[in-house]
């Protein structure tokens, strides 16, 4: 009998499912097919029969063409039941298990078990995998039984146990390690699947290879924008929220009308409903009113020639009515009759018609618009209780230098309070992220590593401030360069020069790294330049910085050759028009220069310096700060 021919292989499909939103994990769509399609393809050639353990969706798991089971034990007990219901049933010696979740699951996986279970004498054999400088992971999941074991394990679920890992402690197992960690990856939320779905995730080093005379050293502000912009991916996770709960989200989809808005023709302002043809074209008309028609309270009145009807605004457009006289444009009006003048209104004025805001069917607001006050509103006008949303994003943050100290501690001699982390505090809350405030990390590679692995494994995307100039310790790049795609920057703008940049992986997870510098109002500039437009497209909105026009109260020095943001303050001359001048002293260290100031001024790349009078870009501050 060959080896393949004394194993049989399971497919632990009998979760719930609960983090990828209570769907069932293995049906979903992956890479053209359902996501038990490539496990079944890829542990088929090594195994000598499959079978699927399902607790739902049976008829679905059937047309596989393979055995289905259930757990034998209730409750969704987890893939130790799976793996029992499995034992029962087996007709081999051995039995292979793999979630149905790792659609990357090797393709050697069963004979490399195999063998270190027979060289050893062992009684189960399981995969594991290392990470460079971590401890060796077990992926009990992935393993290899003799079948015989089946009443060791039915006694330990007697007993109350669940852990994959601890029926077996009495036992002889063997630890398999495997050099590709990501054939191991569980796709445990719709969001992990999705960024799986679309291929391979861009390097930094295809985004920067489109660059002509691509310089790290000297990196122009919007060649770094362009890079950020293109390498940086959507999260994409949906949840529907009720409606007040929409505000300051980003729409995951389009809203749709279901109705007409307004409903009904109707009248712009308080006056007169009448016909257009008993509008005078010279003289004065001569109308009788029949009745009033409030808002909310549809009429059956309907006027004849040379009649009217008194109307509300919003009242509904009696029927062969189609213009509305304002009561204050009247030469005369009361109860019975009004005079009407030649030339006071024309046919069809005052008249809102049905669908004229929004029609059925029709787009209201577009997907990856930020919800305000007034969509609130809008939305409300539909009838509609639930918006579905992007899920907000996770960003994780920290400070990095021995001489930072936190509010609340002695300041020593060379020591200042960290002030970075409350700034970035607040521009990540205004921007409607959930926060992850790490504190400071001080200078020590094994802490940056643990402070970096932690935020990866439990955010989207990573903010530090300091630890990224030239006079940083090397082991920085060092640790950035191994847990991921990391580029460092000298950006020719003023002030932030120095700038981290990529995505970092740990433990199956990954996350978008920003390593801002750490002068206080450097790292402001930088957040809204670079960070700003990155998190907000992993949010799936578009908001692009408003910049507008104003002339410069007085001379600006600047070199050409770099971006320069100055601070400064905007006010209206005498003519209504904008102006602007800046606050003094431009130093990255002045915060309140920054805390002074209700914009910046822009001064681009290939500009030189401004005279009194000219012209510049500026972004304010106001719904930024």
């Amino acid at each position: 009998m060959t080896k393949q021919a004394s194993i049989s292989g399971l497919i632990l499909a009998g979760g719930r499912g609960s983090r990828m939103g209570h769907v069932d994990k293995g049906l979903q769509p992956f890479r053209g097919k359902t996501m038990v399609a490539h496990v079944l393809e890829r542990l088929a050639p090594q195994v000598a029969s499959l079978a699927i353990n399902a607790n739902q969706n049976l008829a679905t798991y059937a047309e596989f063409g393979v055995p289905v089971w259930p757990d034998d034990l209730a409750g969704f007990a987890g893939p130790l039941a799976g793996l029992e219901t499995g034992l029962r049933r087996c007709q081999t010696t051995y039995l292979l298990t793999a979630p149905c979740d790792s659609p990357f699951v090797p393709t050697d996986l069963a004979a490399r078990l195999l063998a270190a279970l027979e060289e050893q004498d062992a009684d189960l054999a399981f995969a594991a995998t290392q990470e460079p400088g971590q401890r060796v992971q077990p992926h009990p999941v992935f393993c290899l039984v003799k079948a015989n074991l089946l009443p060791i394990l039915s006694s330990y679920l007697l007993d109350g146990g669940r852990r994959m890992d601890g029926w077996y402690k009495d036992l002889k197992s063997v630890e398999v390690l495997f050099e590709d960690a990501d054939a191991f990856r569980n796709i445990n939320t719709l969001d992990e699947l999705r960024s799986l779905d679309t291929g391979a995730a861009p390097r930094l080093q295809d985004v920067t290879s489109c660059l002509s005379a691509y310089d790290p050293d000297a990196l122009p502000v919007r060649d770094a924008q362009r890079i950020i912009r293109e390498f940086v991916q959507p999260v994409r996770a949906i949840e529907q929220v009720a409606l007040r709960a929409a505000l300051g989200r980003v729409l995951a989809r389009d809203i749709v009308s279901p109705i007409d808005v307004p409903a009904h023709d109707n009248s712009a302002m308080d006056g007169y409903a009448l016909r257009g043809a008993d509008i005078p074209l010279d003289g004065v008309a001569r109308l009788a009113v029949i009745g009033t028609v409030y808002a909310g309270r549809p009429t059956e009145l309907v006027p004849g020639p040379g009649e009217c009807v008194r109307i509300m605004t919003g009242g509904v457009m009696p029927t062969g009515c189609d213009s509305v006289v304002p009561q204050e444009l009247l030469v005369e009006d009361g109860e019975r009759e009004i005079v009407l003048k030649a030339g006071t209104i024309r046919a069809g004025d005052n008249r809102r018609f049905k669908g004229e805001d929004l029609k059925a069917g029709s787009p209201a607001l577009a997907a990856g618009k930020i919800v305000r006050p007034a969509d609130l509103g809008l939305i409300a006008s539909l009838g509609i209780a639930e918006v579905p949303v992007q899920r907000r994003l996770r960003v994780a943050f920290f400070s990095t230098g021995d001489e930072l100290r936190s509010i609340g501690q002695a300041l020593d001699e060379g020591s200042v309070y960290d002030s970075n982390r409350y700034t970035i505090y607040g521009m990540l809350q205004r921007l409607g992220c959930d926060i992850i405030d790490m504190g400071i990390v001080r200078d020590d590679p094994a802490a940056l590593e643990e402070a970096l692995r932690s935020a990866c494994e439990n955010a989207d995307a990573i903010v530090t401030s300091g630890g990224v100039s030239v006079g940083a310790a090397d082991y920085t790049k060092q640790i950035m360069a191994r847990l991921g795609d990391v580029t460092f920057w000298k950006i020719g703008m003023r002030p932030g020069r120095p700038l981290a940049f990529g995505r970092i992986n740990s433990n199956g997870r990954s996350a978008f790294l920003f390593g801002l510098p750490g002068n206080p109002v450097a790292v402001m500039v930088s957040f809204y330049f670079f960070a700003r437009a990155a998190l907000l497209r992993m949010m799936g909105a578009d908001a692009p910085l408003p910049l507008l026009r104003a002339r410069s109260q007085g001379a600006i020095r600047k070199k050409p050759g770099r971006t320069e943001y100055q601070r400064g303050i905007l006010t209206h001359g005498d003519d209504g028009a904008p102006q602007v001048r800046i606050t003094g002293s431009q130093g990255s260290g002045i915060l309140r220069s920054m805390s002074e100031a209700n914009c910046m001024v822009v001064l681009h790349d290939e500009q030189g310096s401004v005279a009194a009078g000219e012209m510049v870009d500026v972004l304010m501050f106001e719904g930024l700060i």
